[in-house]
């Protein structure tokens, strides 16, 4: 155990001295002295989106004890992110429907590059680097034909976009990288939306969520699961990976609030999808709907995040048996932690530390992951 202990506190010390080299001396010292104190003792690092008192937004870089390093601006509310190891760089998408992202580097070695969705499309609120960060990927909405796309942009001139290729499904949300960088595993969460109608659910008495595996290659589909008759309405929103290699997605149920439909699962590539088999009680005390999902691959845990019902439960990777199951008001974004996770909350929590921010739905750690 002592040298379990030992070998975790090396690894916090690593990331903190490799962070700290990435953001550079000049960035940490443009920090007020208090952010840099905190910057500088952090063992994990994290950038969310927020909405500040007088209704602006912004991300924060901020600590794993809740401590805000830096704020930087938004055009308008972001939604999910993703973070580059290759680069440093990280990304915010607006909140569907938006049409912007943000591109920007949490040590400040460059200036944000704002892109917009072209004509006819708009951000779906999430995406994810290639392995080699030359690449992003971004779920997108292509409203007039009704389907999913990725659409990709170059890093390496300004995020021009430069190619796209179908998600094999409806209203795209999560999506996320292979460890092996070939694929991209896609969440289609099978709901119709149009702009015109803002955030209004089109179809949800012919709901079509399912997984797909695409390659980053070719955009052709490798796999696709749907999910069963019984639960068409069980929306596909987010996945992360663990460190198997199996993926993990967790759903927003659309049907009857008294059903007790599986609301996570798992499956490895060349597998039939495998829920997990929740406690009843735990199925109702997260209201039928999963906010996010994140593994801790060191651990071998997966967290699951209400904000309807605040609450946060962790799982066993390996068996899928909660072992944890704490009540945090509005409890949105999750993301690993040197310990477990760390859980963010509307209402300006993070890893139960009070700021005078409202955190949004999701957060990204930083650095090394």
């Amino acid at each position: 155990m002592a040298g379990t202990r030992l070998l975790k506190r090396d690894a916090q010390l690593i990331e903190r001295r490799i962070f700290l080299k990435m953001a550079g001396a000049a960035w940490a010292a443009t920090l007020a002295p208090g952010a840099a104190f905190a910057l500088s003792r952090a063992a994990a690092v994290y950038a969310s989106g927020f909405m500040a008192p007088d209704g602006s937004y912004g991300i924060a870089t901020v600590t794993e004890a809740g401590e805000i390093v830096e704020r930087v601006a938004l055009p308008a509310r972001a939604h999910g992110m993703a973070f580059s190891t290759a680069t440093g760089k990280s990304v915010a998408f607006a909140r569907r429907p938006g049409t912007y992202a943000m591109i920007f580097d949490p040590a400040g070695r460059s200036e944000p590059v704002v892109i917009t969705a072209v004509e006819g499309r708009h951000f779906f609120g999430h995406g994810c680097f290639s392995a080699d960060g030359r690449l992003l990927y971004a779920t997108e909405n292509d409203f007039a034909a009704n389907r999913g796309m990725v659409g990709i942009y170059d890093g390496t001139d300004g995020f021009a976009r430069i190619g796209e290729f179908p998600t094999y499904g409806i209203g795209p949300h999560d999506m996320t990288l292979s460890a092996d960088g070939k694929l991209l595993v896609i969440a289609n969460g099978g709901i119709e939306t149009h702009p015109d109608f803002g955030r209004t659910k089109l179809n949800l008495d012919h709901m079509e969520p399912s997984l797909a595996l695409v390659d980053t290659k070719t955009g052709a589909l490798i796999e696709r699961h749907t999910m069963p008759d019984r639960w068409r309405q069980l929306s596909t929103r987010h996945v992360d990976i663990d460190a198997k290699g199996r993926i993990w997605f967790a759903c927003q149920y659309e049907g009857a609030r008294n059903d007790l439909p599986p609301l996570a699962g798992s499956f490895a590539p060349g597998e039939d999808v495998r829920f997990v088999d929740l406690p009843d009680e735990t199925t109702i005390a997260l209201g039928n709907y999963v906010g996010a999902v994140a593994v801790n691959k060191a651990e071998g845990l997966v967290c699951l995040t209400s904000p309807k019902e605040g609450v946060a439960v962790t799982l066993d990777a390996g068996t899928g048996k909660v072992l944890r199951q704490e009540m945090i008001a509005d409890a949105a974004g999750v993301a690993p932690s040197p310990k477990s996770f760390a859980v963010s909350s509307y209402d300006g929590d993070f890893a139960g530390r009070h700021s005078d921010v409202a955190w949004d739905q999701h957060i990204v750690r930083i650095g090394v992951v």
